[in-house]
């Protein structure tokens, strides 16, 4: 697209949010609330733990991010592009959205290098973003869903990195210029030592939390993401639960600096 002609938001759901059977029709409600400025990106971590744990493979993860093995990157494939991706578009177009799933070796939307091999073998973190696919469904009406598999960038072999699911959203927030990225979690939003709800967090508050241990494994990792999808030019960030989706003031909300505005967007 040349211009947009409405607001965008993407929204990235963490596996377990998936689960809630009222998420289906609050993202069709925001689908139509905003005529059409949605992108979703979803994870699925516990169905490839499960998988792994079958096949006799305890799952190991560092940081908040999947260590990837060669039998794990099958899994992953499978359950994030294929099982995940399809239960989520059913969901969607039975709440009246036109979801339509992707991942991102569709068209090389998302080409990722390696994180580090020996440590995380095949996860990778992005590199690359050709959104002209995501804004080609956007313009002709559709919802894209989109699973984090990745292109290997620089690899004429067509293999896949596993690429953490909030890495890959704010990247692919950052490349379609999103007025908003949402990272829904199952928590209310960024919790402090007393576990009780920060509303608002700068980057370097952010990073605090993260080197004093408060904020780990995956919030960790959904703070990271945050951080990088600030520096790429995403207007606002948020952090919260399905509950804090339609509602602008709710869950956390991560900005540059302290003196930085946040505008409340209007659904």
């Amino acid at each position: 697209m040349t211009a947009k002609a409405q607001a965008m938001f993407l929204v990235k759901l963490g596996g377990r949010t998936q689960n809630d059977p009222a998420l289906p029709a609050a993202l069709a409600a925001l689908w139509r609330a905003t005529n059409g400025g949605v992108v979703v990106v979803h994870g699925g971590g516990d169905q490839i733990s499960a998988l792994q744990r079958l096949r006799g493979e305890e799952p190991v993860f560092v940081g908040g991010r999947r260590v990837t093995t060669d039998t794990a990157l099958e899994l992953v494939r499978m359950v994030l592009s294929g099982l995940a991706n399809k239960q989520l578009v059913s969901a969607l177009v039975a709440a009246g959205a036109p979801a339509v799933g992707i991942s991102g070796e569709d068209a090389a939307l998302l080409r990722a290098v390696p994180i580090d091999v020996a440590t995380f073998g095949h996860s990778g973190t992005p590199a690359v973003v050709d959104p002209r696919l995501v804004q080609a469904l956007l313009a002709a009406g559709f919802l894209p869903v989109i699973s984090p598999v990745a292109a290997r960038e620089a690899d004429g072999g067509g293999g896949a990195y596993n690429v953490n699911g909030d890495d890959a959203a704010a990247a692919i927030a950052s490349a379609l210029g999103a007025d908003e990225l949402f990272l829904m979690a199952d928590v209310p939003g960024v919790l402090d030592g007393d576990q009780v709800l920060v509303p608002r967090l700068t980057r370097d508050d952010a990073q605090a939390l993260v080197a004093s241990g408060v904020a780990g494994g995956g919030m960790a990792a959904k703070l990271d993401a945050c951080a990088q999808a600030l520096a790429g030019g995403v207007h606002r960030v948020r952090i919260g639960d399905l509950a804090a989706l339609t509602v602008p003031e709710a869950g956390t909300a991560i900005v540059a600096r302290v003196d930085a505005t946040d505008a409340v967007s209007s659904r």
